[in-house]
This record gives C-alpha cells, structure tokens and sequence, in this order.
C-alpha cells in the first residue's frame, strides 16, 4: 500500500483547509473570514487575550466589551459589579504575567460557528461573521474567536504592568502596558 495517501472524512480539516464535496467532486476549501480593519501590535494584543482570560476566571464576568489596543499603552472595560480591590489588581497582574512565563504557544485553528460555540463565548461576534471562524488558542489558558495579530509564544510579551484603573457604573477601566517586550516584526 502506498505510503503517501491522506485520508479525511467530510468536514475533516487538514492543516487550515476542510473538505468538502460539491456535485459528487472533493475540494480542500480554504476559509473565508471577514476582512480585520485594524494592525494591533500582536503582543499588546495577545496580551489582551490572556487578560481576559484572567479577568473571566477571577470575576465570572464576560470578556472585555470595549478594548482599545496600541503598542505603548491599550486599556479594556470590564461589566464587574464592584470595583476589584487593591490586592485583587496586583493578582490579575501576577495571574497575567505568570501565564506569559510559562512560555505558551498561541495557535490558529479554523472551525465552523457551531463547533466554536461548544469553545468560546461567542456573544461579541458580529451578525456578519463568517460560517469559519478563526479560534485563536494560548497555550490551554484561552481560547477566543479572532481575526487579530498575535504573537507565535507568549515568551515575546515581556512583562505585563497595570496602570490605571476607574470604576463607574459597573465598568471598570483599566490601562495597561508591556515592558521588557522582545517581540520583533
């Protein structure tokens, strides 16, 4: 039997494409995503991710509803019933830095609506997004649906500073920076 032949069933994905058969004939289908409108520096960005992982795991509250994210400095709100206390902050601050030191793989994985409903929280996603969505995958810390830059390994984050933060009704604010980033584009 040869050693070169690959078998996949129906909707079986190989590497970012899936098969699919159209008029008794077999395709690799390459995904379509909609088109990102903005450059986020990819590990102020997959920071963000680890964040909100942070903050889901601490508070039980939704991922961040409105981020605004650049290289110096980005910040992200979060619908908390109170304000986070003193030592609550320097935890998610520790929580987030002690997950870019386990030198964590951030991977892609492409996966239709349904089976990404079963992984992640899809309420953000917009009412025009693709049937394939793209799942980005920190390490087994986060999972979020994503069209974003992101970095190949947590190791090129650096370290990961809050320095600000208000509360108002029933957001809290905080910015945040990166120092020490080794990232290189």
């Amino acid at each position: 039997m040869p050693t070169n032949i690959l078998v996949l069933r129906i909707g079986e994905k190989f590497e970012d494409y899936r098969l699919q058969v159209i008029d008794n004939r077999f395709y690799f289908m390459e995904p379509q995503l909609n088109a990102h409108n903005k450059a986020e520096f990819p590990p102020m960005h997959t920071a963000e991710h680890i964040l909100n992982g942070t903050m889901v795991k601490m508070f039980g509250c939704p991922r961040s509803r409105n981020a605004h994210i650049e290289r110096k400095k980005s910040k992200a709100d979060y619908e908390l019933a109170a304000a986070p206390t003193e030592e609550q902050i320097r935890e998610i601050e520790r929580r987030v830095n002690e997950q870019i030191a386990r030198n964590l793989d951030v991977t892609i994985e492409f996966m239709t609506r349904d089976e990404a409903a079963a992984l992640v929280d899809l309420s953000k996603l917009p009412a025009d997004a693709s049937e394939t969505l793209r799942i980005v995958r920190i390490g087994d810390y986060d999972n979020c649906a994503c069209i974003g830059a992101h970095v190949k390994n947590t190791s090129e984050i650096g370290t990961f500073r809050i320095l600000t933060h208000d509360f108002a009704d029933g957001r809290w604010r905080m910015r945040f920076k990166l120092e020490n980033c080794t990232y290189v584009e």
